[in-house]
């Protein structure tokens, strides 16, 4: 029975790898580089199917000897149970009501170092640590804690880990099957830098003597040496190298996102595409570096922005291949690595993609009430499709269309976001060049909006808190839902517009909101754009005279 149940557990493992395999991008934006002063953060989780809604945990005391079952963020499987915490605090998706948010990229790592005995997996380890937590150096303490006492049963993870006066990075891995036992390292993001993680490990050499930004256990190191994963003094120790050594597809499906959004905010980073392209050996060419400082500070928009980042103008777009149909698509379909003719193949792996689940930018302000100073700001689909909508961190109650009854992996509902906001998506999609932008006029027009009024906002729940916490709260609580069900009825609005617009592949045309009739107003008038410019040549080049006119 004891080995069935492992070999499920390892089944399953792996399976969840593979699901979270380059997948999933983080943003982390230290308070000196960000316009406001803020600490910046952000999580696009990329499953293929998944359906997640924004999780809310309560804040609770809890008396000895309770129990918590933990259950595996991707299964829903329980692993066991640890003794509760005495006191948990509010969460609303993953940040806090303390201003603390947890995010994470999976790397693959070493397949033998995955531990089948492990009972916390990466999902719930974020949610322990957001419910136990007051900083993000709490934070990090009560993760690794917790790890090395029950066992990590994910592959190697990087979190993401903030609070409103610092940024860090968490790697960690297990080490083996049955030990029970982690390594990890962590280290303090500096205040002027944006560090960007995904799927990759990015931790290399740091100053193991700097206890104040910089934290590691005991064994990182000694185990890294006796599996043979390093040799060399402790000063000259790369978590990366070690653990999670860049392979072809760590290079450019995984830091090919980081070098994308890192050439968005600071000149020179195109000497680092040799490396993302990942065809040259290592020791020819020259590694991202951890984190950069970007060339101006940097608002939630333009955190935003690089999450909708398809590599345009770069040498890796997709959009003028043969791949990118009649309509110049940036995407293309799943899964990433296939085969023509023995030849082993790869799509590109751009930040913004179809299989996102949710997306989320938090602003951690320390300079304000927690009440107030904590946003974040939460979409679910594709981070290039979808308008932010803030939810503050102490809110008592997420808003309904992320948490909408009935509405799961299986069963649409045109009241939740998720499966409205891929209605409109999955139109787009097959059709990109002609009906995007007018999806990213809508996103952007509602957007705007939001930033418009969050000073107002804000200002009115700082004066309702000087009096009184609970209005405050909610009427920060009714503004999250406002302005949710508003987007969800937008998102509604262009779901039907499209469909009659752009139907059976010709564009009605419209004139000051209405569409235009012919003379006896029986007929829409119609404009047929056919394929797009790029598409025509393509065809033109691949035909030859076959199709020219004499």
């Amino acid at each position: 029975m004891r080995k069935t149940k492992v070999l499920l557990v390892m089944a399953m493992t792996a399976m969840a790898g593979m699901i979270q395999s380059m997948a999933c991008t983080s943003v982390i934006v230290g308070k000196k580089a960000s316009a406001d002063g803020s600490v910046m953060c952000t999580y696009n989780i990329d499953t293929w199917g998944g359906f997640h809604k924004m999780y809310h945990f309560e804040a609770g005391i809890h008396p000895a000897g309770t129990m918590r079952k933990i259950y595996d963020r991707d299964y829903r499987t329980c692993h066991g149970q640890i003794p509760e915490a005495p006191v948990t605090y509010r969460v609303n998706g993953n940040i806090n009501e303390w201003q603390v948010a947890i995010a994470e990229t999976t790397f693959e790592g070493r397949d033998e170092l995955v531990d089948d005995s492990g009972i916390i997996d990466y999902g719930s380890l974020m949610d322990l640590g957001l419910q136990r937590s007051r900083t993000a150096r709490e934070a990090i303490e009560v993760m690794t804690r917790l790890a090395e006492r029950y066992g990590f049963c994910s592959a190697g993870e990087t979190f993401t880990v903030c609070d409103p006066d610092e940024a860090w990075i968490l790697e960690m891995t297990g080490c083996g099957p049955r030990s029970k036992s982690v390594a990890w390292i962590a280290v303090r993001v500096p205040d002027d830098a944006v560090l960007v993680h995904a799927n990759q490990s990015r931790i290399r050499r740091v100053d193991l003597t700097d206890t104040a930004h910089v934290k590691i256990s005991k064994n990182c190191i000694s185990f890294a040496r006796k599996k043979g994963y390093f040799k060399g003094a402790d000063s000259e120790f790369s978590f990366c190298d070690a653990y999670n050594p860049p392979t072809f597809g760590g290079r450019r499906l995984s830091d090919s996102r980081v070098w994308a959004i890192y050439r968005r905010l600071a000149d020179g980073m195109d000497r680092y595409l040799p490396y993302v392209e990942g065809k040259k050996p290592l020791d020819e060419v020259e590694p991202l570096p951890m984190w950069i400082v970007p060339d101006k500070k940097l608002t939630v928009n333009d955190v935003i922005e690089c999450l909708r980042d398809h590599f345009e103008e770069t040498p890796l777009a997709m959009d003028d291949d043969p791949g990118a149909g009649l309509y110049d698509s940036p995407f293309r379909p799943q899964p990433l690595r296939y085969e023509d003719q023995g030849t082993r193949m790869f799509n590109e792996r751009p930040v913004a993609t179809p299989h996102t689940a949710f997306t989320w930018v938090c602003q951690l302000r320390g300079f304000m009430p927690r009440e107030v100073g904590g946003v974040i700001w939460w979409g679910n689909d594709d981070s290039g499709m979808v308008a932010y909508t803030p939810v503050y961190c102490c809110a008592r109650r997420v808003p309904r269309c992320y948490d909408t009854p009935g509405a799961d992996a299986f069963h649409f509902s045109d009241e939740n976001a998720y499966w409205v906001c891929n209605w409109v998506s999955n139109m787009v999609y097959p059709r990109y060049s002609l009906l995007y932008p007018e999806l990213q006029q809508v996103r952007d027009s509602l957007q705007s909006s939001y930033f418009a009024r969050q000073e107002q906002v804000e200002r009115r729940a700082l004066e309702l808190l000087a009096g009184d916490r609970d209005s405050a709260v909610s009427y920060l609580d009714d503004y999250s839902h406002e302005v949710g069900e508003q987007m969800v009825a937008r998102w509604r609005q262009m779901a039907y517009h499209m469909i009659v617009k752009y139907n059976d592949g010709v564009v009605r045309e419209e004139e000051y909101g209405r569409y235009r009739r012919n003379s006896s107003g029986f007929r829409p008038v119609l404009t047929r754009p056919g394929m797009s410019p790029k598409a025509r040549r393509r065809i033109h080049q691949a035909t030859g005279h076959r199709f020219e006119v004499p």
